[in-house]
């Protein structure tokens, strides 16, 4: 879940399919940005990474758009920052794997799959290698509410296939140095393309559970029923949708979420004059937003800066993700009662190992993960 096997191509081509992306601050180093990128549902513990493949991470300025209710909450600058991270063969024969992250200056910072220390210079730190997958939900329970119509959700409860490892790349940067100022809004989307002479978007993510949960059930949408849509919408550029397929997107997030509006038996987000969810355009701005100049607030920054945009009113938190934060429960919470009502719990908070506050943050894996199930 999160964006774990968000489509047919991501459960075909698994080394391609991100995970969970984050941004929060360093607990660190002051002024420091921290960028997380989780690849491979299921990793062994001796995972490679793939030498066919770009990870990058995009980032433009953001500027709140002050628009009517249900329009787009922001407006992307035509700035971008980009970091690229490659590998070398990933065949175990080939011995240890190592990578580079490219900065936007050009610089390559070098680094061992695995080493915890990572590679240093030109403002960056790079790490990559195995770790214990952060994410934190009850998947299965999420899957039987949609299945069901009627919230499933218990407390307690367990997070889905606990000490399950992913593949991860942090990239630790010097927002002074490499983005040139230390505040400001910013959108973050990570992708995973092709390497080669010809390089193709197979998979691109910023909020979680965009495609896995408002994206992916068909059984409501009216348009477009028998269309698998996650793999278009994986293709598409996170910060500008191309027209084609736009209005299959809106038809099916509209369709969505009102399912998920309705499971109180409230009303929160009534649709506007053209049928249009207040939250579809929201949704389809698919960058997870961050303010480097404010604080990271666990239980608060999640959502904060769309919140606020929805309100008209000025963020007060940096936003983005941490590793600890258990972010569906806020999630849950927009999506049902717009937060008119009590907080919608999945009944799991925290990971059984947690992430830490010393680099590379995340867990070390398990080396003894459990067993994807059959159908995965």
């Amino acid at each position: 879940m999160s964006d774990h096997i968000s489509g047919p191509r991501a459960l075909a081509e698994p080394i391609a399919d991100i995970t969970d992306v984050f941004a929060f601050p360093s607990p660190e180093t002051p002024g420091n940005l921290v960028l997380v990128l989780n690849t491979l549902p299921f990793a062994p513990p001796d995972g490679r990474f793939s030498d066919g493949l770009i990870y990058r991470l995009r980032l433009r300025p953001l500027t709140p758009a002050g628009g009517p209710p249900g329009s787009a909450p922001f407006a992307v600058g035509t700035e971008e920052l980009v970091f690229d991270c490659v590998f070398s063969d990933q065949s175990p024969e080939a011995g240890p794997q190592s990578g580079f992250c490219r900065t936007p200056a050009g610089d390559e910072v070098t680094f061992g799959v695995g080493d915890p220390e990572g590679g240093k210079g030109a403002g960056v730190r790079a790490f990559a290698g195995p770790r214990w997958d952060p994410f934190i939900l009850d998947a299965p329970a999420a899957l039987k509410t949609i299945a069901t119509g009627e919230l499933a959700f218990t407390d307690p409860s367990a997070i889905f296939l606990d000490g399950k490892n992913v593949l991860s790349i942090v990239v630790e940067l010097d927002c002074a140095q490499l983005l040139g100022r230390t505040d400001g809004l910013v959108g973050l989307v990570a992708e995973t393309l092709t390497r080669g002479r010809l390089t193709i978007r197979i998979e691109r993510t910023g909020r979680p559970e965009v495609k896995n949960l408002l994206l992916g059930p068909k059984q409501f949408d009216p348009v477009n029923r028998d269309l698998e849509i996650r793999d278009l919408y994986n293709m598409e550029d996170g910060f500008h949708l191309a027209d084609g397929y736009l209005g299959a997107y809106r038809a099916r997030l509209n369709a969505n979420l009102a399912f998920w509006d309705g499971l109180d038996g409230t009303v929160d987000w009534p649709a506007d004059e053209h049928g249009d969810h207040p939250l579809t355009k929201l949704v389809l701005a698919d960058q997870l937003a961050f303010d480097i100049g404010k604080p990271y607030q666990e239980h608060g920054s999640f959502l904060e800066i769309e919140r606020a945009a929805l309100a008209g009113q000025e963020h007060r938190t940096f936003g983005g993700r941490a590793l600890n934060d258990d972010v569906m429960d806020a999630f849950f919470t927009l999506l049902i009662n717009a937060g008119n009502g009590p907080v919608i719990r999945d009944g799991v908070d925290r990971s059984s190992r947690p992430a830490s506050s010393v680099f590379p943050y995340l867990s070390p894996a398990n080396p003894t993960p459990p067993q994807p199930p059959e159908h995965v």
